[in-house]
């Protein structure tokens, strides 16, 4: 706690708070009496921490109660805020003039990461007392991290991602154990994804943020001074632990799509909200040049994780021409900049400034401010001292905002506990519905032209509905949206057939796709798929069934249904459009039955985007007839893995020796003879080759293989079955065992 004198310095300094009460409106009330009885505390109350550092504070962070700080050059300070009066002091070991550039917290508190000015990464674990320095990090000024939540923990890091002032994304993965004086790195890799760029060219990495969504979505939204970036994709089912290459790997052709802004503030930063620890986040705030992005986030969106955007221009006096934002932290309805001199708190609904709390001047300039996503607390510091905001029922007052948005379900939810206010929502809301030209009378005006039989005014009715439709009433857009959806189809089922009414029916299915592929209501469509989906089923219409399928980018459900309808070649040409890697997986097993040659054709195409691995069980059971065909096309994928892609996993190297056995026993003889001889260098099982040459009685290559074994023995026994010359031969080989040797050569005199 901070000191008698310490709390009434800080009362003198000048915190302006412009939070609004509840409000009073002339509208009669039910009779309820709102007794205030004592003064409410404001939303964010500030503390100074009891604390006096014995060098500058150069940097703070804080993750899941754990408070780390880097005093000097050399110092780092370490506090579990469970324990507060149990500090750990740690020394850097710092003997040059390499400062601490920034530092990195991951969510659990565990795994610290420190960067140097000197292009230095020093790691520290929460359990440990070393400071290790990342060896393969050498080189790199990182500018941040997204940590890896799903797969995070107190032992490891799982994959992360690491962008550089260079503007490159790397690849990491960090692990806790020490394993004494010859033990592993903590850095078990660090490996090139990314580069990002603006007009200039190559851009420092600000911001980074990695996260999972539905169905196996990935999404990585990284920012550069300018752009906000998306990198959207599939992360198959048990894959999240191979990274994310695959992720960036889709961008290796073409730019992600990004959000740019013109900014001379040199810098920016991302700030999330997020309602639990290891929750995906929910909202989003990106501090750039002119102002501040602020929007939603929707893991379920086809083509962007973000929705409902707009900027907020910073408040008066803040800005790059005037006091320029260092810091900026988001919260559930509201987002603080941290400027040199004060905090800012701006409502994310109206833009509005809530709080302005300024710092008394001997503590110096502030630095920087950050957010502990396990307690919501936040914290900010200057060189000299260390500050705690609280943030306290902070919906309190929303209800009125969207009251003035005249968003009365928003309203009645965040007053529910507030009897006075709620009567003055419901009062509002029945003064709206009674106004005139208002959209109360939907339902009367749709039964109108229903009872009219007025089908083409029904749908052009709901279609403007739709249209003037918020983002939030998505339970009203889908009704609309699987209503107009039912309206088509019947109205397509009647003029179906009829020739007279030929060129009626061509211009309904035209409107019928046009509303199907309509940027306005791709959003609603989207969410309302499934229902869609079953609407054409019912109505038996596949054509519009693909159609819509294809705009929805739902290319499983195309694929499938050529499948189902024995077009193969057809569901082969969409998945090699699209080059969908998981879409491969999943129906190979059916295609390689059909189309063999030109699916293996598609898949060497592909190249190094598909795991051959995920292949073999479909080749495996399509080969089992035995038939030279089918183990042909089986042989020439294989080749084109070991010989072209350079694959060196064994199973893929096993799966095509035993190819080789059942079919081709020349060519086994020349993979095993250009293997080479050394068992440290052959990609194959020797015991499984061994066992599986016996198996066929493809005696020569069991001779190799009992050579690369240095089982010389017996590979003579079995060679003087074949052919004398190549037991001499192999009785030549072990060169260092020259009573090996004689016996080898008596075995051979005693054969001849």
């Amino acid at each position: 706690m901070a000191s008698i004198l310490d709390e009434y310095e800080d009362s003198l300094s000048r915190s302006t708070v412009l939070q609004p009460g509840c409000p009073s409106v002339g509208i009669p009330h039910s009779g309820y009496v709102n007794a205030q009885l004592e003064k409410e505390e404001p939303i964010f109350t500030k503390q100074r921490i009891d604390f006096t550092p014995s060098e500058r504070i150069t940097s703070l962070v804080v993750s899941c109660n754990q408070l780390c700080m880097s005093l000097g050059k050399d110092t780092l300070l370490r506090i579990d805020l469970g324990k507060a009066n149990e500090p750990n002091h740690m020394e850097l070991g710092r003997k040059d003039d390499a400062k601490v550039h920034k530092m990195f917290l991951d969510p659990t508190g565990s795994h610290l990461l420190i960067a140097l000015s000197s292009t230095e990464v020093l790691y520290v674990n929460r359990n440990g007392q070393k400071v290790r320095p990342l060896a393969r990090w050498k080189g790199q000024l990182v500018e941040s991290v997204g940590w890896n939540k799903a797969l995070g923990t107190e032992s490891s890091t799982g994959p992360i991602l690491v962008g550089t002032a260079q503007g490159q994304i790397f690849e990491a993965e960090l692990s806790a154990s020490e394993g004494g004086l010859f033990g592993p790195a903590p850095d078990l890799y660090f490996r090139p994804l990314y580069v990002l760029n603006e007009e200039g060219g190559p851009a420092p990495v600000c911001s980074l943020e990695a996260e999972r969504g539905p169905e196996g979505r990935g999404f990585v939204i990284a920012t550069t001074r300018q752009r906000l970036f998306q990198f959207i994709g599939r992360v198959a089912e048990g894959a999240e632990a191979q990274g994310f290459s695959g992720l960036f790997a889709a961008y290796a052709d073409h730019p992600p799509p990004f959000r740019e802004f013109p900014s001379s503030l040199g810098y920016s930063e991302l700030a999330f909200y997020t309602p639990k620890l290891r929750s995906a986040p929910r909202a989003f705030a990106w501090m750039m040049g002119d102002g501040v992005l602020y929007g939603s986030l929707d893991c379920g969106r086809p083509d962007s994780l973000l929705s409902e955007e707009r900027v907020w221009e910073y408040p008066e006096g803040v800005g790059p021409g005037a006091s320029p934002p260092l810091a900026i932290v988001l919260t559930q309805f509201h987002f603080l900049l941290l400027l040199a001199d004060r905090v800012e708190a701006v409502c994310t609904l109206t833009g509005q400034v809530v709080l302005r709390d300024r710092f008394l001047e001997k503590f110096g300039p502030l630095k920087h401010m950050a957010k502990d996503p396990s307690t919501g607390h936040l914290w900010a510091h200057s060189e000299r001292a260390v500050f705690r905001y609280h943030v306290q029922r902070e919906a309190r007052d929303v209800w009125r905002t969207y009251l003035d948005m005249n968003r009365f379900d928003l309203a009645k939810e965040y007053c529910r506990e507030r009897p006075d206010c709620l009567d003055t929502v419901l009062a509002r809301e029945a003064d709206f519905c009674f106004r005139p030209l208002t959209q109360s009378y939907f339902e009367e005006i749709a039964l109108k032209f229903l009872e009219a039989r007025q089908e083409e005014a029904l749908a052009e009715f709901l279609q403007r509905k739709l249209a003037n439709l918020k983002p939030a009433e998505r339970t009203q857009a889908t009704l609309l949206t699987a209503w107009l959806t039912e309206l088509y189809l019947s109205r397509l089922g009647a003029l179906q057939g009829d020739p007279d009414a030929l060129n009626l029916y061509r211009e309904t299915r035209e409107r019928f796709r046009s509303f199907l592929s309509s940027p306005r209501h791709k959003e609603w469509l989207f969410a309302s798929r499934a229902s869609i989906h079953e609407l054409l089923a019912s109505h038996g219409d596949t054509e519009h069934m693909v159609y819509f399928a294809v705009i929805m980018q739902d290319y499983e459900r195309v694929v499938a249904y050529h499948c189902q309808h024995e077009a193969y070649e057809e569901a082969l040409a969409v998945l090699a459009r699209h080059r969908d890697p998981q879409l491969f997986y999943k129906f190979s097993p059916i295609l390689i039955r059909h189309i063999p040659r030109q699916l293996v054709d598609a898949w060497i195409e592909m190249g190094s985007r598909l795991d051959a691995r995920q292949l073999i069980p479909a080749l495996v059971n399509y080969s089992q007839g035995g038939e030279a065909q089918q183990v042909s096309q089986a042989i020439r994928y294989m080749e084109f893995c070991v010989n072209v892609l350079g694959e060196t996993e064994q199973a893929i190297h096993n799966y095509l020796l035993s190819l080789y056995a059942r079919g081709q026993p020349a060519s086994l003889l020349a993979y095993l003879e250009q293997a080479g001889a050394s068992p440290h260098r052959v990609h194959y099982d020797l015991k499984y080759a061994l066992r599986l040459c016996a198996e066929h009685g493809h005696h020569r290559a069991c001779v190799h293989v009992y050579k690369v074994l240095e089982l010389y023995e017996e590979a003579v026994d079995l060679a003087l079955q074949v052919d004398v010359d190549l037991a001499k031969q192999c009785a030549d080989l072990p060169e260092e065992d020259e009573e090996l040797r004689k016996k080898l050569w008596l075995k051979i005199a005693r054969h001849v």
